[in-house]
């Protein structure tokens, strides 16, 4: 069975009776002439089991359930989702906003369903406008005041969140990035130095009058000694100090003055006394003098300090190039918004991005699946729901000077990706995970937070990219779960970025009939949506 065609009902034609309405919550403060109104307006039809109406077509009836049992369901990527099932009279779905007029897109947002043999009371939507507008004006201008201040207030908080977000970001990147530029502004200074020292040393050698045979003795000492460099192991701090303490001894025994000074390089490059000893004997097998030993030391000094402060360098400006590419990365800049990615490149860069915000305390696990495929996505606002998660992740652990353990998870979960971010934090209360997606609903200090963005995340990932949000929390673990589907939706993109509070109405649940069913085809989305199951 389809759904009607929008000129009329659904279902068979029956008879209206205004003491029927008058026994709805819905109608039961109306005059009589008002019930006539309806009636006459307005139709009796009984729906056989099947769709009434479907998400996305024109919103053209608002429908009062009567008796029977319907369902209200949602689309979720290839699935529909079922958010209420009913059989409470009075309750009501369809043309819920028809009094908005062209202000708010005039579709359905979700599928009607009668599951049995159902009498449902149906009114022309642009009927049920005038009614509003003729009976209840004040409740019109209220209605939209509210509808269109709580949009108008979120998209200024919103943007006001994006800003301060972007601020704390560029802040951290700032921190990341001055760290490394300023180790190679330090190494830079001292190369300066050091290769003055061995324009200075050159000389002194030159003067010394040495062979042909000494010089390319020296040099071949000074290829290897920067070789060595480049291969040297780290030490442990004990290691480290028991070889200079080596190193040291064995200069200070041949009266090789500042030794202290010259062997922390000469360690931290893997040059040991033994190295020392063939040095030694090279240079007296050629020169044979006290003096010559320690020019040539002192050279092959600047030549190792030379070959550190270069590989400083050469570290510094690696680790700025790959913060830029993070960032870049995370920013998504100067590639297509809708795209084929790898999540793990996506959580990475976005790692990266956050490093400032993450303390020394925090141990960040990743848990990587790396045989998933790669996925469509916007990958943008991929990220910025990953920085959102992590964000949140962070606070609960005590913040920047927090302690604790974050997780990131990837898996394949049926035809979808699993994305898991837990942290060992305090948890969240049972009673508020249920609005923990509620946009403006925050359980942080007043100032502290706005409440979005969990919402937006929530948006990005079911609305935009077809997929489910969620959390598990007990104290000391707190799991968020994001699905993302393998394969792009039937659309090369998704439709929209509509999302509970999208310019149809408020994300609330919060309608007249609220407490007794589905309020309206566009206020159902922030609760009951976000807990349909997955």
């Amino acid at each position: 069975m389809t759904a009607a065609p929008a000129n009329r009902a659904a279902g068979t034609p029956a008879s209206c009776s205004a003491a029927e309405l008058r026994e709805l919550f819905l109608f039961e403060g109306l005059t009589d002439d008002q019930l006539a109104w309806l009636c006459r307006e307005g139709e009796v039809v009984v729906a056989d089991p099947g769709p009434v109406y479907v998400e996305g077509d024109p919103a053209t009836f608002l429908y009062v359930l009567l008796a029977g049992t319907v369902v209200l369901s949602r689309r979720v990527g290839e699935d529909d989702v079922e958010v209420t099932r009913t059989s409470a009279p009075g309750v009501y779905a369809g043309a819920f906003f028809a009094y908005l007029g062209d202000r708010v897109p005039q579709v359905y947002n979700n599928s009607l369903r009668a599951v049995e043999p159902s009498r449902l009371f149906a009114l022309k939507a642009t009927k049920f406008a005038r009614l509003m507008h003729d009976w209840f004006p004040m409740a019109v201008h209220l209605l939209e005041g509210l509808l269109f201040g709580t949009k108008n207030t979120q998209e200024a908080i919103g943007q006001r969140e994006r800003l301060l977000a972007l601020g704390s970001l560029s802040a951290g990147l700032a921190h990341e990035l001055n760290n490394p530029a300023a180790a190679a502004v330090r190494a830079t200074g001292s190369l300066r130095e050091r290769v003055a020292g061995m324009r200075g040393k050159l000389a002194l050698i030159a003067r010394g009058r040495y062979d042909g045979a000494f010089m390319a003795t020296l040099t071949r000492l000074q290829e290897d000694a920067a070789e060595r460099a480049s291969k040297a192991r780290p030490l442990s701090p004990i290691e480290a100090s028991d070889a200079e303490d080596g190193v040291a001894g064995w200069l200070e025994d041949r009266d090789i003055a500042g030794g202290w000074d010259l062997a922390p390089p000469f360690v931290q490059a893997g040059l040991d006394t033994a190295w020392l000893d063939q040095v030694a004997a090279a240079v007296s097998e050629h020169a044979g003098q006290a003096r010559a030993l320690d020019s040539a030391i002192r050279w092959l000094g600047y030549t190792v300090e030379t070959e550190l402060l270069m590989n400083e360098i050469a570290d510094s400006v690696t680790r700025i190039s790959d913060l830029v590419g993070a960032s870049r990365q995370y920013s998504q800049l100067d590639r297509a918004p809708f795209q084929v990615v790898d999540i793990h490149d996506l959580l990475d860069s976005t790692l990266v991005v956050l490093g400032g915000k993450i303390g020394p305390g925090i141990t960040v696990v990743r848990d990587y699946d790396r045989g998933l495929p790669a996925i469509p996505g916007f990958p943008a606002e991929l990220n910025q729901v990953w920085t959102n998660l992590i964000d949140n992740a962070v606070d609960a652990m005590g913040g920047p000077g927090g302690t604790g353990t974050l997780t990131i998870r990837t898996a394949a979960d049926r035809e979808r990706l699993l994305v898991e971010f837990a942290d060992t934090g305090a948890g969240i209360p049972e009673q508020l995970t249920e609005r923990i997606f509620e946009p403006f609903f925050t359980t942080k200090p007043v100032g502290q937070g706005t409440g979005l963005g969990l919402d937006i995340s929530w948006r990005i990932i079911v609305s935009r990219h077809h997929g489910d949000l969620r959390v598990l929390s007990v104290p000391g673990d707190t799991r968020f779960r994001a699905w993302l589907p393998l394969a792009a939706p039937a659309s090369s993109e998704p439709a929209s970025d509509d999302g509970p509070a999208s310019d149809d109405g408020p994300a609330n649940d919060d309608g007249p009939a609220s407490d007794d069913g589905p309020a309206s085809d566009n206020s159902e989305g922030a609760a009951d949506d976000r807990d349909a199951g997955h």
